[in-house]
C-alpha cells in the first residue's frame, strides 16, 4: 500500500542521513540560526526555533553546537550569513512531485544549482505552487509494533491530540497530528517509553505515484542528488517504491 512505501522511504532517508552526520549538523545549524534571527532565542516563545532544536537533538547534534547556532541567530556571536528560506517545486521522472526545502545565503547560487540538478537527472524545476498544493504539513510518528500494545498506543495518541492513528502496516503504528500538537504529542509518547523510530514534522502528499522500477530508481537518484546540496534541508515527494528499490540508492 502507498503508506507503507512512504514510511519505508522516510526510514531509508533517515539511515542515509545518519551516515552524513557532519552535513546534517551544518544544515540544521542554518535552520536554527534563521529561526533565532526571526523570532528570538527562547524556544518556549519561538515555536520554529523549538522545532529546529528538536530536529538537531534527533540528529544527536551536541548541545554546544546548538547553543552556538542560537547565539549566531540572536547576534550574541558574530555571523555574516544572511540566510533565506526558500521552497523549490518541480517534477522528477514519471511525473513524481518534488518539494525542496532550502536555507541559503545566496539565492542565485542555489537556484542555479537546484535547476541544474533537476535537469541533469531527468526532472523539471517548476513554478511556485505547481506541487505544493498536494502536500500538507503534519507531525508524523512511526512506532514499531513488536512488543507494543496497539490498543494502548491508540488510546494514548488520541487522548494526546493525534489526528489519525493507523495500524494497517504490518510492522508499524503510524500516527499523525497537526504541527502545533507535535511537541506535546511527542512528549507524551516519550513519557510512555514508546520507541519512536520516526518523529518529525513532515510534508505528507495527498496522493502517491508508483512508477516502473527504472523510473523509481531515477527519482531516488534525483532526490539523493538534491539532498547532497549543502543548501537543501529536505526533499519531499509523492513517490511510491518498494523497500528493495529504496535500499539500492544511497
Amino acid at each position: 500500500m502507498a503508506g507503507h512505501s512512504h514510511w519505508a522511504g522516510i526510514k531509508h532517508k533517515k539511515a542515509i542521513a545518519d551516515k552524513k552526520r557532519g552535513k546534517v549538523f551544518s544544515k540544521v545549524s542554518k535552520k536554527i540560526i534563521l529561526a533565532a534571527r526571526e523570532g528570538g532565542g527562547d524556544p518556549d516563545a519561538n515555536l520554529k526555533l523549538k522545532y529546529a532544536i528538536e530536529e538537531a537533538k534527533a540528529a544527536n547534534m551536541p548541545a554546544d553546537n546548538i547553543q552556538r547556532a542560537v547565539k549566531k541567530g540572536t547576534g550574541e556571536l558574530s555571523s555574516k550569513d544572511v540566510l533565506l528560506e526558500i521552497n523549490y517545486e518541480g517534477y522528477g521522472p514519471a511525473g513524481v512531485a518534488l518539494l525542496v526545502e532550502v536555507v541559503t545565503d545566496n539565492r542565485n547560487r542555489t537556484a542555479g544549482s537546484i535547476r541544474k540538478t533537476f535537469e541533469s537527472r531527468g526532472g523539471n524545476l517548476g513554478s511556485t505552487g505547481c506541487v505544493s498544493w498536494m502536500f500538507e504539513s503534519k507531525g508524523l510518528f512511526l512506532i514499531p509494533k513488536e512488543g507494543v500494545d496497539e490498543d494502548s498506543v491508540l488510546d494514548t495518541a488520541i487522548e494526546a491530540g493525534a489526528q489519525d492513528v493507523s495500524t494497517e502496516d504490518e510492522n508499524y503504528i503510524e500516527i499523525t497530528c497537526t504541527p502545533s500538537d507535535y511537541l506535546n504529542l511527542k512528549g507524551i509518547l516519550e513519557s510512555e517509553k514508546l520507541p519512536l523510530e520516526v518523529a518529525e514534522i513532515a510534508q505528507i502528499p495527498s496522493t502517491f505515484i508508483a512508477p516502473e522500477a527504472k523510473d523509481a530508481r531515477k527519482v531516488l537518484q534525483l532526490i539523493a542528488a538534491l539532498e547532497d546540496d549543502e543548501d537543501v534541508q529536505k526533499v519531499h515527494s509523492n513517490l511510491e517504491a518498494s523497500e528493495e528499490i529504496l535500499a539500492e540508492v544511497e
